[in-house]
């Protein structure tokens, strides 16, 4: 189910302090975050792309909304009460990612609300669809939260039992200038981190992040560890799901916290869902930047509250069930605030 050829139509919300965002309905995509700093100047801080065209040519998934279910699906395959579901694998691959190869990135969502705070994006997902089972609406909200504060809010219902993750896969880089990403401090609740195999697939056990490389309960730069640890060598970098600390959940402390190199700007990410995955963009390269000019490799890190990769095949992790039932709702919300200085 490709995406519409009409022009997409792009929204722009702005806080009274002159936060702006801007969005577009193909993909419900985030195209960009302006953050006013107190010289009265504006910083870009997201990746993406000279057009809103461009976007369908770019294979990073530039600040998209990520379904049916966000990460990678082992070979695939799903199971559940007995029953197994084969989806369909991205190419070149053996496994599926990020919904498949015409997830939700690529659909035209409805645009239900639009004010200079809220856009509302809906979508329904036929049963079959990517593989898998049953019917889906989903209901996407981005709202401005005060003068610094964006907020996600994603509700989903299903016809029939299907694992649902819904997030946004924005790139983030704080400088004045968008220098390597790894100049940035970054903080991680999380006390354990999941091994990967050498195509990002979960081994099955999660591992402590205590003496690793993945360890980032205290902040530290993305580069003090670059490559220390053996599973880093899988992924070129940091591309690894963390387990957030139970506080989390309750939006009473933050996932995540990213400090720009030069400490005038930092986001908080807070997420009422139960892992994060972090991504340090060492693929990037060659992507269209907003210049026409292509990036480089770790030119924006990704920040993906999410369930465990793979989660629906794996009910023992210590996680709620990433399988929706009907009659359910899913409900997560995502919650990113700037802080200058």
């Amino acid at each position: 189910m490709p995406a519409a050829h009409s022009p997409p139509t792009v929204l722009r919300l702005r806080s009274p302090k002159g936060l702006t965002l801007t969005l577009m309905d193909e993909g419900a995509t985030w195209l960009s975050c302006e953050v006013p700093l107190p010289d009265g100047s504006c910083r870009e801080v997201l990746l993406g792309c000279a057009t809103p065209q461009a976007y369908a040519r770019q294979t990073a998934y530039l600040g998209a909304t990520i379904g049916r279910y966000a990460n990678r699906i082992a070979q695939a395959r799903i199971a559940h009460d007995g029953r197994a579901w084969s989806l369909v694998p991205n190419p070149g691959s053996r496994h599926q990612l990020h919904g498949g190869p015409q997830g939700f990135h690529r659909r035209r969502w409805t645009i239900a609300e639009a004010s200079d705070s809220v856009a509302c994006f809906t979508l329904e997902s036929p049963d079959g669809d990517q593989g898998y089972p049953g019917q889906l609406q989903a209901r996407v909200c981005y709202q401005l939260l005060g003068d610094h504060g964006i907020e996600m809010d994603c509700e989903a219902r299903v016809s029939a039992p299907s694992p649902v993750c819904l997030t946004n896969h924005a790139y983030f880089n704080l400088d004045a200038v968008h220098a390597d990403v790894r100049s940035h401090r970054l903080q991680i609740a999380a006390e354990h981190y999941l091994p990967v195999d050498a195509d990002l697939i979960p081994l099955g056990a999660l591992a402590p992040v205590q003496g690793r490389g993945f360890d980032f309960r205290q902040p530290k730069t993305l580069a003090k560890d670059w490559m220390r640890d053996a599973q880093q060598r899988h992924g070129a970098g940091y591309d690894h799901a963390f387990l957030l600390d139970r506080d989390c959940a309750g939006l009473r402390s933050p996932a995540a916290v990213l400090r720009a190199a030069d400490a005038s700007l930092s986001l908080r990410v807070y997420s009422t869902l139960p892992a994060l995955q972090l991504y340090a963009g060492q693929f990037l390269a060659g992507i269209e930047s907003r210049d026409g000019t292509p990036y480089p490799p770790c030119a924006g890190v990704a920040l993906e509250p999410q369930f465990l990769p793979d989660s629906p095949n794996h009910p023992e992790w210590p996680q709620p069930s990433s399988w929706l039932m009907p009659g359910d709702t899913y409900r997560h919300t995502i919650r990113y605030e700037f802080v200058v200085g």
